[in-house]
């Protein structure tokens, strides 16, 4: 009895090393990336630039605007070829619509409207706390490590692990994860800019992927700005007239 006793303390004593518990509150760590990332509703520009292994390169540029933690616009503006093309998410559901073709056309998250690396889960990216639970995984250097786990099978990615800056509350690098275990895609985020009306983030994002090898795909952000907007516009009637947000 007292050798099982002295191994039970013995276990406890490992575990208690083996799985620290840290201090810090994930789930909150998680919801200040979303708020430093971009106030609740917005409008901004992205430059996408596609790199392919013989080095050429495509390149879209896209209005977009958000509001609140389910809705978006991304409105082509560049190349002419795209221009007028939009694309619009309402929680788990995305669309596509194509000027001079009809009614807008159902996407998935998996697809991508400009090729590349990026997916439109990446283009139309809601916040991170609507989409994934947040536990802590660890501390290095001056950074956090989060766990993000899917709240539902219609994310694009099954797992995240993110490694956060503690000082700016900015992600640094994040890596993707399939339900298998299978390593999807690495994002890496830089450039930390001061946009203005208390927005502090990095300006750009940069990704590659084992799944599409020697191939990166970079987004650029610019003119990230607080801005209310009506409903109205998250719809499917408004599309082809999202050009007309634009100041």
């Amino acid at each position: 009895m007292k050798k099982n006793a002295a191994l039970m303390l013995l276990l406890t004593a490992l575990c208690a090393v083996v799985v620290p518990a840290w201090s810090y509150d994930a789930e909150q760590v998680l919801r200040e990336v979303d708020s430093r990332m971009a106030p609740a509703s917005y409008e901004m520009y992205r430059k996408l630039i596609n790199i392919e292994p013989d080095g050429s390169r495509k390149e879209f540029v896209l209005y977009t605007v958000k509001k609140g933690e389910a809705a978006m616009i991304a409105l082509f503006l560049d190349p002419p070829s795209e221009r007028g093309r939009s694309t619009l998410r309402l929680d788990d559901n995305m669309w596509l619509y194509i000027p001079n073709v009809g009614k807008p056309i159902r996407i998935t998250s998996l697809q991508s409207v400009v090729g590349g690396v990026f997916n439109n889960s990446d283009i139309l990216q809601l916040d991170f706390s609507t989409e994934y639970t947040a536990s802590a995984a660890g501390e290095e250097d001056n950074q956090y490590i989060l766990e993000l786990k899917a709240r539902g099978t219609a994310v694009a990615y099954d797992r995240l692990k993110m490694w956060v800056d503690k000082a700016s509350r900015t992600p640094l690098t994040i890596e993707a994860y399939a339900a298998s275990g299978l390593l999807i895609k690495t994002l890496r985020y830089s450039k930390l800019q001061d946009f203005g009306n208390g927005i502090v983030r990095p300006a750009q994002l940069v990704t590659d992927s084992p799944l599409y090898k020697d191939y990166q795909s970079v987004m650029l952000f610019s003119g990230i700005q607080p801005r209310e907007f009506s409903d109205e516009v998250f719809t499917l009637n408004f599309l082809p007239r999202v050009g007309e947000l634009r100041q």
